[in-house]
């Protein structure tokens, strides 16, 4: 049985940061690439950020270039989202998900299996 558990997120002001964890059971991990995504109130599933198999290769939406970090740890199944200068804007429940391609997707529906979502909530 496929597992993504997410953990991490809450509520922060403009500014702070935040992280999140993914930890990945029932598959070799290793062998998918991982992707975050996000989704507001009346909005569809959006690309935040993706990342290889091996980690070499991270790829960011515009909207959170330059403040938000994805990597991976193989060896403990885990991909992590570094979340800094956070804005209101980014307020949505946050997804993790596995793709078995070698690079990884901005589109959601090429992800196979999805953690349970996590809030996160940036106040002004």
């Amino acid at each position: 049985q496929v597992q993504l558990v997410q953990s991490g997120g809450g509520l922060v002001q403009s500014g702070g940061s935040l992280s999140l964890s993914c930890a990945a059971s029932g598959i070799t991990f290793s062998r998918y690439s991982m992707g975050w995504f996000r989704q507001a109130p009346g909005t569809e599933r959006e690309f935040v950020a993706y990342i290889s198999r091996s980690g070499s290769f991270t790829s960011y939406a515009d909207s959170v270039k330059g403040r938000f970090t994805i990597s991976r740890d193989n060896a403990k199944n885990t991909v992590y989202l570094q979340m800094n200068s956070l804005k209101p804007e980014d307020t949505a429940v946050y997804y993790c998900a596995a793709d078995s391609s070698v690079l990884g997707h901005p589109a959601a529906e090429k992800y196979d299996y999805w953690g349970q979502g996590t809030q996160i909530t940036v106040s002004s």
